[in-house]
């Protein structure tokens, strides 16, 4: 019997020991695989975040419809056509019917033209010029889908002057340079010959075939003489005084001396 009583201590003692390793050792638990779940949901979160963001700020494009010359185009908006008169610069005329093809205007218009014509831009406004000018073209810098920046590259490469409309403009002193720049290197209209003597307004002095005749005497306030093409710029004393007889005789709708060759509303500039 003692014998028996010894037999059963030692498998009770060995099934007490199994038990208490059951009890000991930890139960499967999903707990370490949920902070990795709720991180890749996290990042995916933040990703898409992200890209929603990106898309949102994007710039709009515009197809551009036509290019009327080196510094004016149309574009497609918002269902409708708009006319564009970049800032900062002008190019030699080339479609005001009152005058003849400047210098480099049709150069200058074909470049643009190269450029621009079905291509896609973006536009940028400048408060200090206002949304639109006295012919209701909207103002802006226009950028080329690629990042070229069309503005400044007329002027740098010399098919266009930097031009300044009343206020500096968020770009001048970069415009400035890059006159400077191709006035140095000879580029474009500033090169050896390809003009007679460019000026900084973008006209170009017509050589005279015949002597000019005297000019008929500017009246210093009212009365001025709108029936016929009587004054040219050099008669005035000031650009006040010539500024005042185009905008007596009716402006841009009715400059019979010819005193704005560009259109833009600024007398003998």
């Amino acid at each position: 019997m003692q014998i028996l009583y010894w037999i059963g201590g030692i498998v009770g003692g060995i099934i007490v020991l199994f038990v208490g390793l059951a009890v000991a050792l930890p139960t499967p638990s999903t707990e370490t695989t949920q902070p990795i779940t709720t991180a890749v949901a996290t990042t995916t979160a933040a990703t898409v975040a992200t890209s929603t963001v990106q898309d949102n700020s994007a710039p709009e494009l515009y197809t551009i419809t036509k290019v009327v010359d080196g510094d004016t185009v149309s574009v497609s908006m918002n269902g409708a056509t708009e006319t564009i008169r970049l800032i900062g610069i002008n190019t030699p005329e080339t479609v005001d019917p009152r005058t003849t093809v400047e210098c480099f205007g049709k150069e200058a218009s074909d470049k643009a033209k190269e450029l621009l014509t079905g291509k896609r831009v973006r536009i940028e406004k400048d408060p200090s010029q206002g949304d639109r000018d006295k012919y209701q073209r909207l103002l802006a810098y226009v950028y080329r889908e690629d990042g070229l920046f069309i503005n400044k590259y007329m002027v740098e490469n010399g098919y266009a002057y930097e031009y300044t409309y009343n206020t500096p403009y968020k770009y001048q002193s970069e415009f400035k340079a890059a006159q400077t720049s191709a006035q140095s290197n000879k580029k474009g209209l500033w090169a050896p010959g390809v003009c007679d003597k460019p000026t900084s307004s973008g006209t170009t002095p017509k050589p005279q075939s015949t002597p000019t005749p005297t000019p008929a005497p500017v009246p210093s306030s009212s009365g001025y003489s709108c029936s016929a093409n009587i004054y040219n710029c050099t008669d005035f004393s000031s650009h006040a005084q010539a500024q005042a007889v185009y905008e007596q005789c009716g402006g841009v709708n009715n400059d019979v001396h010819g005193l704005d060759r560009d259109k833009d509303g600024i007398a003998c500039e």
